[in-house]
């Protein structure tokens, strides 16, 4: 295919969702084969193929208010630099607008250089931290938590109402919702890590002592994705042993359809918002 050539864009099904955790392992991205499958069932995703071989994609994942997510905007190092990526996302761009739909993402630096262009405002910064070695694991912390106090907490954070993705990141094997004091969050399978987020409290104080409850209480790495605002949860977290992998940067494109009533601590993931 020559770089001038406009690529032939499909609508992928959810017998994909192996050919696109290959696209995301290779970019070293967190997802199981289950996140796939979520936005392959649940929204619309784009791709690319070379012969058989899926090489490129992007997903949009409706939301109420009018309002859809962007993600999986993946493109295998063999066919960057042609253009797929925003040819993809123009795809994705499109169908909200026929459906009158108020996009979001959650871009890596390099991505919002792309984006701005295209017509995308920047909102939210957000953080990816790692903790590579937990202390060793302890009983799990006891709470009465449910999906449905993270669904409400979580409405009222984003202004979207997210309860199916987050019953399906809740129903998955070893995933828990854990809170106390006023925080609440959701700790969930990823492919190299668990990724814990969304993450809500009343402060900081409350949102690092659930933290350091999950911490205390999972054996391996845990992945979270902090909101740079909260410095004083972005600061008690590196100073309790977790590091900066990169940051990101949340983009709008199109009308503010909605206003969260309080600012989350740490977000679902930024493949995810």
């Amino acid at each position: 295919m020559a770089v001038t050539d406009a690529p032939h864009i499909v609508r992928l099904g959810v017998d994909d969702a192996i050919a696109g955790l290959a696209l995301s392992t290779e970019a070293h991205w967190n997802q199981t084969d289950e996140d796939w499958r979520i936005f392959l069932r649940d929204g619309i995703v784009f791709g690319i193929r070379d012969g058989m071989r899926l090489v490129a994609t992007a997903a949009l994942l409706p939301y109420s208010g009018n309002n859809a997510w962007i993600s999986m905007v993946l493109v295998s190092g063999t066919h960057r630099r042609r253009g797929f990526a925003t040819h993809l996302v123009d795809s994705c761009l499109e169908t909200a607008r026929q459906n009158g739909l108020t996009s979001w993402l959650d871009a890596t630096p390099d991505g919002a250089a792309v984006y701005g262009p295209l017509g995308f405002t920047p909102t939210l910064q957000l953080r990816r931290l790692k903790l590579a070695k937990p202390a060793p694991a302890e009983t799990p912390p006891s709470s009465s938590a449910t999906i449905e106090a993270l669904r409400t907490r979580d409405l009222r954070a984003t202004g979207f109402d997210r309860t199916a993705l987050l019953e399906a990141f809740a129903q998955r094997s070893g995933s828990r919702i854990v809170g106390a004091n006023g925080a609440i969050a959701l700790v969930r399978d990823g492919r190299t890590a668990r990724h814990v987020g969304p993450l809500l409290a009343d402060d900081a104080p409350a949102a690092l002592g659930l933290v350091d409850a999950i911490a205390g209480s999972e054996a391996g790495p845990l992945l979270l994705d902090a909101v740079a605002s909260q410095s004083t949860f972005l600061e008690g977290l590196t100073a309790a042993g977790w590091t900066i992998e990169r940051p990101f940067q949340r983009m709008r494109f199109g009308p503010a359809t909605t206003a969260g009533e309080e600012m989350p601590f740490a977000v679902a993931g930024p493949e995810f918002g």
